[in-house]
């Protein structure tokens, strides 16, 4: 990221689904080492504004996402969120499955059967063995016939192959289960509030803002989200606003004034006491030290 001539933040890309795939907020295809595009894109530090689902099949890939590097070696799956900033490392002898969608796409199917889906794809980055790699090929393999054909109600038949195919990786990632209480209304709840913060986390920084969109009490909200989560609702918000500054501090070349102003603060001095407080660095030293370990 750079700052432009007018002194605007450059941001960081986005990759959109929709600029990629015309007419269907879904993909899946294969990816491998050879393919000097994918390679070429994958390198750029860069976000997407969909879910992805990778199924590594052969060979090693290294990565960081948010500030995290990881080593991963087939057999794997790797999930990310949309808005993480990621770069990936591969060689020639890699090959993997990339599914990739949008919330909407999936959301309302998932609702029925899964209260906290977000919480599956918070696992990051999960080994594989053979028969976990067979149960989740089956359903790749069938997604990707779907996906390729020009059949009658093809998309409903891909929302629900994709909704098996998340459950099924929620069993692998997480095997307790705790994330299937889907008429629990604690859960409904804390899935409701997490999408609320990603969505409004620029602007909305009180627990009060969203206690109001979600018709309940602060406290109430606050000690929903502190039982499932074991951080308190305020925790949330606060970590998703520094996460953020922590990703435009790093690909930036922007002043702390500009992203003060971004996330809604009321001056630098507020920003860079809050971000001291969350992280024990003040902005610059973040910024110092973490392109001296990444770069």
């Amino acid at each position: 990221m750079e700052v432009t001539k007018a002194g605007k933040i450059a941001e960081i890309p986005m990759y959109r689904l929709e600029d990629c795939v015309d007419g269907m907020p879904f993909y899946i295809g294969q990816i491998d080492g050879c393919n000097e595009e994918a390679l070429e894109n994958w390198s750029v530090p860069h976000r997407h504004n969909v879910f992805s689902i990778d199924i590594l099949l052969k060979g090693t890939i290294r990565q960081a996402i948010d500030f995290r590097q990881y080593e991963v070696t087939a057999p794997a799956i790797m999930l990310m969120e949309p808005d993480q900033v990621h770069q990936h490392a591969m060689g020639e002898d890699v090959e993997l499955i990339n599914i990739s969608f949008t919330h909407e796409f999936l959301v309302p199917e998932m609702q029925g059967v899964i209260s906290c889906w977000h919480c599956i794809f918070n696992s990051g980055m999960v080994p594989l063995n053979e028969e976990q790699l067979d149960e989740l090929m089956a359903y790749a393999r069938l997604l990707k016939q779907e996906y390729e054909s020009d059949k009658a109600r093809k998309e409903a038949v891909i929302r629900n192959l994709l909704n098996a195919l998340v459950i099924a990786i929620g069993r692998i990632s997480e095997p307790s289960n705790s994330w299937l209480s889907a008429e629990n209304s604690q859960f409904n709840m804390a899935r409701q509030f997490k999408v609320l913060v990603d969505q409004h986390f620029h602007e909305k920084t009180q627990v009060s803002d969203y206690a109001e969109m979600l018709f309940v009490t602060p406290g109430h909200l606050n000690d929903t989200v502190k039982s499932l989560l074991g951080r308190n609702a305020k925790y949330v918000i606060d970590e998703k606003r520094t996460m953020e500054a922590k990703r435009l501090l790093y690909w930036g070349e922007h002043s702390v004034k500009q992203i003060a102003a971004r996330l809604n603060f009321e001056d630098d001095a507020y920003f860079n006491r809050f971000f001291k407080k969350h992280t024990g660095l003040t902005p610059a030293s973040f910024q110092k030290t973490t392109r001296e370990k990444y770069n």
